[in-house]
Parts: C-alpha cells; structure tokens; sequence
C-alpha cells in the first residue's frame, strides 16, 4: 500500500499558498480570523478508526490527499515544518522546492535525535511570536503525542494559545475547489441512489406485504449496499466514469426511525423496533475520497390533513432556506428566513418545534461547527462553501393519531449544497425527490378505513337555536379582538420569566446607589471671555456711551465713570419704556435664584456672592434708546440660535473619506430620489457602491457619501402595497445633509406609471372591451416585480460591499404590521428582523429592538377602539418613544410580537406621566431595582385584570347549577337523538295546521323533561 500513495504536489503548494495568503491578509488588517497567532500546530497521533474526522485529520486530507499518522506539522506564514517517520517522509520528500519553504525532520530510533527534532520545532515556534495556534478540541493520543507533551510543556508557560480551528475552517476548509466538489457531488449521487433507489423500495415492500422487520435489518441492508459495485454503475443519477467504490464510507448512518421514537441529531441511531407504517425518517451520510455529503427524507404512510399540513409547511421552509443560501448572506439569516417563513404562515405555533440547529459546514468534516446554521451565526457565505441544511420539526402531537405510536411525530429534510455567486445553490442531493407527491404514501383504501361508532348525525338547523348563529361573543365588535386562552397563558408565562429576567439584569448592572440628583445630569457653570486684553474693547468705549459689540457677542456698559463689558449670555433681555421726556432702559440678568418653570437655577462657582439683577439707563435719546434695545435683543436672539445650532449638531459625527472604486466602474442604481432631499428641491439620481461606502450623486453634481462604519442597518422595502420601492439606510452617527442633520437616508424610485393615455389613441379605436385595462394592470404588475428585484438585489450587492460591518439586508414583515402615530400622522408600523419601522412617510421611525428595555401598554380597557404603546430605551437618559392610536384589533398581534421578540411588556388603563417615572429612576436606578424595577407596571395591569374577574364572577353559574346543567346536557337534550328521531313526526305536525301557541306549550314541556328550564330560571334567579 505503501507504494500506491502518491501526492499531488501542485495541489499541495497551491492549498498552502492559499493558507499563507490568507493568514497574511489577516495579519495586515485587524487579525480577526488568525487571533494574532504568529504559528500553529497540527499534531496527528496513532491511526484511529473514527466516525468523524477532527480538524487535524482534515487538515492532513487537505494537503496531502492522505492521513499521516504520528506526525507534527509546524506552520508559521513563511515556512512549514514537518516531524514524521521514515516511511512517511519518503512520500513528503518530492514537495520541497515551492513557493512556501518545506522543512522534513525525520524520526528515528534514537530518543536524543528525535528529541532535537522537538527542540527545533519549539525554537521556531518561540522565535516567530508568543502566540501560537493550537487545535483545542482535538484530541489525539499514543506514545508520539506524550512525547511531543512532555517537550512543549518546558515552553507553554512563555506562549500564549489560541484555538486556531475557527480560522482554519474559514481560511482553508470551507471553500471548496472544483477538484473537492466534484467529489462531493460523487459523494450526494451514490447518497440520494441508496435513498430513492433503494430505501424507498425496499420500505414499500415491506409496509405493502406487512413484513415484521425492525430498523436495525432494514439499515444492514443499506449498509451491504457499499459492497455490489453493480447497484451504484446502475443509478438513475450517473456517476462520473472513473467512480471508484472502494473509496466510499460512512459517515452518518444510516438510520431509520419510527413509531414514535424521533432523534433529528447527528448522534442518532437505529433501534431494534420494527417499522411503523406512520411517519418514516431515514437519513444517510456517504464520504468519498474523503468528502462527505449528508441526505435525509420524512416518509409519510397514510396521514391525516394535519401531518401533510405541517409536512407542507417544513417544506416551504426548507426551500426558502435553500434559496437563501447565496454568496454574502450572513448564516444567521438562513435561519432567521426559516423562522419568518413560519410565523407568516398559516400555523405559527409551528416555531417552537423547530430544530434549534439548521445544519453546518460540510466536507472533509463531517459537521464544521464554525459554519453552524443559527441564529447567532454572523459568519458571511462564499462562493464554493458546502453546507448541509437540516429542517425539522421535534415532537408534533398528531391531533388525530393512527394509533398508540402515532400520537407523537417529527419531521425532518436534509440536503446538501453548494453556494454559488449571484444565482440560487446547487443542490447536490436533489436526486432524492422531497415533494408531497413523492413522500406520501396511501396502502389503506378507502372502504377498509375503520368506521366510526353510529351516532345520529344532529342537524345544526333544528333546535331552538341554529348551531351556525352560537357565537362566543354578544356584540360584533368584541369577534374580531378575541384572544387565544391557550396562546394568553403561554404569553403570560414567558412574559413573568421576562420580567424576572429583566429584574435581575437591572440589579446586576445597577448594583451601586449611582444617579443624578434630581433625576438630571447636573449642569456645569459655563465661563464666557468678552475681553483678554483692555486693547480689544472697542474704541467707542472712551465716551462711556452704552456699546454693542457683535463681534464680541458683549454689551459694553458705563458703571461708575468705567466700561464694564457683559457677555451677552449673560443677559436676560432687555426693555425700552418711555415717560415723558425721558427713556428707560432696563437690562435683567441671569443670576442663581431666578429659575422658574423647566430652567433650573442658574449654577455659579461661588453661591454666596451678589449678583447684579438688572440695570437701569436714562435718556433723553430716544431713538438711541430704541435702537440700542433692538441691538441686544437680537443679538441675545443670535447667540440663542447659535447655541441650539451647536447643541443639535452635537451627535454629528465628520465622516473618514470615501475610498472610490478606481479599477472598474462602480455598482449603481440610477433614476431614484433621495430623502431628505438636499437643499428641499426633489432632483433624481444615483447611487454608487464603493470601497467603503455608498455616493450618492444628483443631476446637478452634489453629493451625499454615507460609509459602511457609520451604517447601522440597512432596510429594503419592496413596493407591494406601497407606491414607492425603498432602500434605506439608518446610521448611528447623523451626517449633515445640505443645512440640516440626518440620521436617516433613503433612497427609493416610484413604482407608478403616471404616464398613461386616459383620451384613447390609435391603437385603441381597433379594440373593444377591457383588453387594454388588463394588459395594462399585467405590466404594472411585471414593472413592480422587476423593480423590487433590481432594488433588493442592489441592497444585498452593498451587504456583500460591506461584509466585514457585520450587519445585513433587513425586510419588514408587512404580515405582522400595524397602524399607529408616532409622530403626527397615521402611518403603517412594521417590525423587521431586528427593528420595528416606518419607512414610507417622513419623518422615519427606526427602532433598534435590542435597544429597548420594556415596552408598555396604555388606554387598554374595555370599550376603547384604540390603545396607545410606549417603548423604554436600555439607555434610561433617552426619551420613550411613544406610538399612539393603535387600533384594538391590533392588541393580540402586537402581544404576540412583543413576546415572540423577548420584549417585556405590560400593560394599563391609563397613559403614565413617563418624564417624571424616567426622572425618578435615573435618580437612583440601584433603589428603584431593589423596590420592585418594572413591576409596578404589571401591578397596574395585575389589578385591573382581579377587577374584570371579580365583574365577571358576578354572572358565574352556582357549583350546583353547574352540576344540573352537566347532568342535563349528558343525559340528553333537545339537540340530541330524540329531536332528530322525533322529526318525522314533528314536521307532521306542523303540517296538521298547529298554530304557535300550541308549539311553544310543547317547547316548554320538552325544555322541562330537560332540565332546561330550571337552568333558566336559576339564572334569572341570580339576576
């Protein structure tokens, strides 16, 4: 065997200079990916037989197309050094002389020498850097590991470690070149034809002719397949020519699960029942030439409407996944669209079945978990990744179960691909069909279905009340605001573990009486220079005249023989009255103790010393005295303007400067407008993707640049329901935007066709009808379609553009939208992934759900069409935001919502008085934890709820009326058999010409035999 082995040394030389390039990539920019590490190890031990490679055997595969046991591979961005045995080094000798310097040191049967060998690797791994990567997670073992221990435990305590797998995976295992996926394709085709091609059969067989035989058999006969190279030459799905057997593996499964007894995990394993002709999962994992792939189907016998329901729905969900998967897309939106596809359909209880994992990386590992599918994965795709997708649903109950072992079920899909650039992934195991048609399986007719138990079928029409007019309601307006009891009680669950979640973090963060007194920051004294030097008063000042200096933003007065200058934020006004022959004018100053209303008094350095209040001129210039007021009011007028201008323009941040794309012409979409419109005026434009951000350019040649480090999400908003289509874009630090501040960028294009001929034309006179109308809503639907897939995907090129920010495309869920008045309007509210916004009407609503504390309900009481709600910042300095006339219909959902997002809410009668509540807690937010935090605000809305059961118990039924009613209503009544066997008779007499009065005796008398009428009277009763 040994004499067979033979590498590929250009493959090899290109994998490594790969790796190295990347590594010096990383350490050029931030080290983010490589943590730093100036070398790592990769250290393999003896030959195990394992089920799942570790990062090292892949590593090995990777380079070597071989595993090499007992072998230390040293890697720093200019070397690679390699300890091995004789043998092994033979094979290795014939890669020296690339591009990156290979070092072979050969292990012998002298302790000394091999000891050597160690003490060079540790010299290298010392003099390239004190970080050194590691596989943290592998675990290798023989005699050649202890060795190896043994001498670099003398230098562990001078390096620091660093789990290099993260980084590995990125860098060099999870793209994969057209050598490694033609390998894997191999791989999926001989899967999905032992799947359909012989499990699909092989399970009718014996579910058609009733075989007793158990998972453990069927999953043998599966695993014999490996051995008859006829079945795979044979395959629907052709393999390549030089397909070698021999090479196969396994490396998941086979499995087989029924009857009840469901694992979705990787770990699972066949068991020794027999096959239920029920739910049916089988899943598999073939390797060959060491690279894997992974398929699994759900198998449906004979189910029932909600099985092929929820069949239908994982489905949908699955695909949606797949066709996701796309180059720059961020992992976690793979499975956040899995979550959004099943909270918009029809059974959005659905969520809390499905997996927590999706899925992962796919390879020459069996499962890379730094490529893991969830919801927290920020990892971006590439070009050449290999995923395997993974939907399912755990734990289902069957609402109509077949028998004992059908009351519980799961589903499952698994399927492998491979992301491409700019079009939807290759799915490598769409040789095993997953459609409804083709997993469905029917083997009971019709006839032979078990009859149900004879019960006289009772019509809804006969009765004193029709069945189909019993509503739970007395009034129309309370049927469409009825809430799920079950969904209020789970609701109410999470909601308590929330605010005791919330208790705790407040605690927590909160743990030192820290606080502003009075509830504000407290002002500073502010110091303001009119003068440095006696040179600079103006010259004016000589006659000891009353002067105004703009320039100086300073009121020169004349006090005692001298000129005393006045800053003029000093200055409270100034007024000019005349009397006789005489003008006054009398100038008010700010000084401590004048504070009224919202100012607080004005802080000084010394609270003890005398102020001057006001001064009074006379003068017998009356114009002069005219003039000289209107000269300070204005100027106190300037300088308050000025200080709101510095004190808006505060958060604004100046921008790095845009790096333009030189090499090519830049991504951009034209003909759209922005808002806020630069200098007021509505000029259409284009955008432009560059290097580090977005350039926005009119027809006029201004220009907006917004970079990527200053973009806090990106929404797209698609034109449906809308007249215009959006890509907006909300920053974290505002930018100036001709004269005002913005936070907020849009740009958008609008979707109506406004140019259309209402008079008729030419082509009109030769048609009838409304083909033309049709015609016409027919291409405004298609322009729609066109314009909402141009705008989003311009908005994904600009994620990929700005990859590294860590941020992505976010689309509102206009299902899940509500009506209500942020600011002044009525306007349409949508929660996204990770906002709830309003993007259609200025001015623009984004909130950043992760940066909300609680939200509250208000005005929630019985007979108000509208309740209001209040979200309460993280950020206790910043003011609630308030979304007002909310209508009631939209109560459950935004309750459903909020809770679905963990967002603690409560919810009262009456709107609260929030800049005082938000005073007293940032007063002492440690006090106001320890006293209960926010559950003052569920006290409210607890007591309310005490006060409508304490209402309600007022109508209840007696336990004893309870008792009679049960009785009555299971011995029989007027809606049961007697009334449908007595109405042949009953429509006879009626035809014998009774008349009412004699009807309704004999109502009365069946209501007795009933026991109807004393429940009536009970409750009149108690009335």
């Amino acid at each position: 065997m040994a004499d067979e082995v033979k590498i590929d040394g250009q493959t090899f030389h290109n994998r490594l200079s790969s790796l190295n390039s990347a590594w010096k990539a990383d350490r050029r920019s931030n080290d983010a990916l490589f943590a730093g590490v100036s070398s790592f190890v990769v250290l393999m031990g003896k030959n195990e037989d394992a089920g799942t490679y570790q990062k090292s055997n892949a590593m090995h595969y990777w380079l070597l197309g071989y595993e090499f046991p007992a072998t230390l591979m040293v890697f720093t961005p200019d070397a690679l050094w390699i300890v091995t045995t004789v043998k092994k080094a033979k094979h290795l000798e014939g890669l020296r002389g690339g591009k990156t310097p290979l070092e072979i040191l050969v292990r012998g049967k002298d302790p000394e020498q091999n000891a050597k060998h160690f003490e060079r690797c540790l010299d290298l791994i010392k003099t390239s850097g004190k970080k050194v990567g590691v596989l943290a997670k592998d675990t290798p073992s023989g005699p050649f590991i202890e060795e190896w221990k043994k001498a670099y435990g003398e230098i562990s305590k001078d390096v620091e470690e660093v789990d290099i797998a993260p980084a590995l995976s990125v860098a060099a295992l999870a793209v994969k070149d057209e050598t490694e996926l033609r390998n894997m394709r191999d791989s999926a085709r001989a899967s999905t034809g032992i799947m359909s091609e012989f499990f699909v059969e092989e399970m009718s067989e014996i579910l058609d002719e009733e075989k007793k035989v158990t998972h453990k058999q069927l999953t043998d006969k599966m695993d014999r397949k490996l051995d008859e190279p006829k079945f795979f030459q044979n395959l629907k799905s052709k393999l390549t020519s030089d397909f070698d057997t021999q090479q196969l593996d396994w490396i998941y499964g086979p499995v087989v699960q029924s009857g009840g007894s469901y694992d979705l995990k990787l770990t699972a394993q066949s068991d020794e029942n027999n096959l239920h002709p029920g739910t049916i999962i089988a899943g598999l994992g073939l390797r060959y030439k060491s690279y894997a792939s992974m398929v699994a189907r759900t198998y449906l016998v004979d189910p029932n409407d909600a099985q092929e329901s929820n069949y239908k729905l994982l489905l949908s969900v699955h695909e949606a996944m797949i066709k996701e998967a796309r180059e720059g897309v961020a992992i976690k939106d793979l499975y956040n669209k899995a979550i959004s596809v099943i909270k918009s359909s029809k059974r959005p209880e659905m969520e809390k079945h499905f997996v927590k994992s999706a899925g992962g990386g796919i390879g020459l590992e069996t499962r890379d978990p730094v490529l893991a599918i969830n919801a927290k994965n920020a990892r971006v795709l590439k070009d050449g990744m290999t995923l395997y997708l993974s939907s399912g649903f755990t734990d289902i109950e069957n609402p109509k179960p077949q028998d004992k072992k059908s009351k519980t079920y799961s589903l499952g899909i698994t399927d492998t691909i491979r992301i491409r650039r700019d079009q939807d992934p290759a799915v490598f195991t769409n040789g095993a069909a997953s459609d409804t048609g083709s997993v469905c399986f029917f083997f009971k007719d019709e006839d032979e279905e078990p009859q149900p138990k004879k019960q006289t079928k009772k019509d809804p029409k006969v009765g004193a009340v029709a069945a189909s007019n019993i509503t739970k309601t007395k009034l129309r307006a309370e049927r469409t605001t009825q809430a799920d009891e079950g969904a209020e009680a789970r609701r109410r669950e999470h909601q308590k573990e929330l605010a005791n979640k919330k208790q705790q973090e407040g605690l927590a963060t909160y743990s030192e009486a820290v606080g502003d007194e009075n509830g504000v920051t407290q002002k500073k004294f502010k110091k303001f220079e009119s003068y440095k030097r006696d040179n600079q008063f103006p010259s004016k000042v000589k006659d000891l005249a009353i002067v105004v200096d703009e320039k100086a933003s300073t009121i020169v007065l004349p006090i005692m023989g001298r000129p005393v200058p006045f800053h003029i934020q000093t200055v409270k006004n100034a007024s000019k009255t005349d009397e006789g022959d005489f003008a006054y004018l009398r100038i008010n100053f700010l000084s401590p103790g004048q504070g009224v209303g919202r100012k607080d008094d004005q802080p000084f350095e010394d609270p003890t010393a005398h102020f001057v209040r006001s001064l009074t001129f006379r003068s017998r210039d009356v114009e002069r005295m005219d003039s000289i007021a209107e000269q300070i009011t204005n100027l106190r007028k300037n300088a308050v303007r000025r200080e709101q201008e510095k004190k808006e323009l505060e958060d604004v941040v100046e921008q790095d400067k845009l790096i333009e794309v030189r090499n090519r012409k830049p991504n951009r979409l034209d003909t759209l407008f922005v808002r806020p419109a630069m200098d007021g005026k509505r000029i259409s434009g284009e955008v432009e993707i560059h290097q580090n951000g977005l350039r926005y350019i009119d027809h006029r040649g201004s220009k907006i640049d917004i970079l990527f480090s200053n973009v806090k999400h990106l929404f797209f908003q698609p034109c449906a329901h809308e007249l215009i289509v959006i890509i907006h874009v909300h920053l974290k630090n505002p930018i100036m935007i001709g004269k005002k501040k913005a936070k907020d960028v849009q740009f958008y294009r609008e979707a109506t066709d406004m140019q259309f001929d209402e008079t008729g034309n030419r082509k009109r006179k030769h048609r009838y009808g409304d083909e033309e109308e049709f015609e016409q809503e027919q291409e405004e639907r298609r322009r729609r379609a066109q314009l909402d897939k141009t705008f989003k995907r311009f908005a994904e090129d600009i994620q990929t553009a700005a990859r590294d920010e860590g941020w992505g495309v976010d689309i509102p869920f206009r299902e899940l939208g509500f009506n209500g008045v942020p600011n002044r309007s009525n306007v349409f509210m949508q929660p996204t992934a990770d906002c709830l916004v309003q993007l259609t009407e200025p001015p623009f609503t984004v909130l950043t759900l992760d940066e909300i504390e609680v939200a509250h309900l208000e005005r929630v009481q019985f007979g108000l069409k509208n309740f209001d709600m209040v979200f309460v910042f993280k950020d206790f300095h910043r003011p609630p935001v308030h979304i007002n006339t909310i209508p009631v219909e939209s109560l459950e959902p935004v309750k459903e919502w909020l809770d679905s997002i963990n967002i603690a809410y409560s919810e009262g009668p009456l709107n609260l008085n929030w800049s005082t509540i938000m005073k007293t807690i940032i007063t002492d937010p440690h006090q106001f934890f320890k006293d209960g935090g926010w559950s003052f605000l569920a006290a409210d809305s607890d007591d309310e709820g005490s006060d409508e059961e304490e209402e309600e118990s007022a109508f209840e039924m007696s336990g004893s009326e309870l008792a009679v009613s049960d009785e009555s209503s299971e011995d029989e009544s007027d809606f049961d058999d007697d009334a449908s066997a007595d109405e042949g008779s009953a429509s006879d007499e009626i035809s014998a010409g009774e008349d009412w009065d004699e009807l309704e005796k004999k109502a009365k008398k069946k209501d007795r035999e009933g026991g109807l009428e004393d429940e009536d009277s009970g409750k009149k009763r108690k009335r």
